[in-house]
């Protein structure tokens, strides 16, 4: 399956803004997806990830309580909503998915298959 990434964008400190992921030319079905990010010099990491099927989630600690992760039948996509936008949410931020993953790897980058191009969130203070 091949992902898209979108909703990045500009946003003060507080505010809140829904990034999405799409399945192109396939569905999610059967699928985890889930939600990385990479700060300016720093590693990739873990923010969320949904099972498709079974609609269970999993967040990071540094975003629980303000973020939730959820799918949307209609537009074949998953959403990442994030409330409370801290400066240090600004990264890039990428979808992921995979068919195979066993849930002890849902944090892990490398359990994941198929990733979006990453579409940048930028948290002005």
């Amino acid at each position: 399956v091949q992902l898209q990434a979108s909703g990045g964008g500009l946003v003060q400190a507080g505010g809140s803004l829904r990034l999405s992921c799409a399945a192109i030319g396939g569905t999610f079905r059967d699928y985890v997806v889930g939600w990385f990010r990479q700060a300016p010099g720093k590693g990739r990491e873990f923010v969320a990830a949904i099972r498709w099927n079974s609609r269970h989630t999993y967040y990071a600690d540094s975003v629980k309580g303000r973020s939730t992760t959820s799918r949307d039948n209609a537009n074949k996509s998953v959403n990442l909503e994030m409330n409370s936008l801290k400066p240090e949410d600004t990264a890039v931020y990428y979808c992921a998915a995979s068919r195979t993953i066993i849930v002890s790897s849902y944090r892990s980058e490398s359990g994941y298959a198929y990733w979006g191009q990453g579409t940048l969130v930028t948290v002005s203070s």
